[in-house]
């Protein structure tokens, strides 16, 4: 997938020379260049991690909470009447 698509941007990488024989003994073994070999193993970990970061997941009761709240509001609050107000007279 991402083969087919042009890599514009560019990121430094310092290794040591241990670490730089190992990446590229690695990317030879499965018949790749560097960059392609630590794309496809870093992303993977990068999309996971950014997908938990984002994701908020709720208790069962959490949820059902939330769906309570969607299907029955609560009265807004005074001071967001007020707050509403005053920004409806400032256009």
């Amino acid at each position: 997938m991402a083969s087919a698509v042009a890599r514009d941007d560019r990121i430094e990488l310092r290794a040591t020379k241990e670490e730089k024989r190992l990446l590229v003994a690695a990317a030879a073994q499965e018949r790749l260049d560097v960059t392609s070999f630590i794309m496809r193993r870093v992303l993977p970990a990068a999309r996971e991690l950014v997908d938990q970061a984002e994701r908020i997941v709720l208790s069962k009761q959490d949820t059902e909470r939330v769906l309570d709240l969607l299907e029955n509001p609560p009265r807004p609050a005074p001071a967001l009447l007020e707050a509403a107000r005053r920004r409806r007279t400032r256009k």
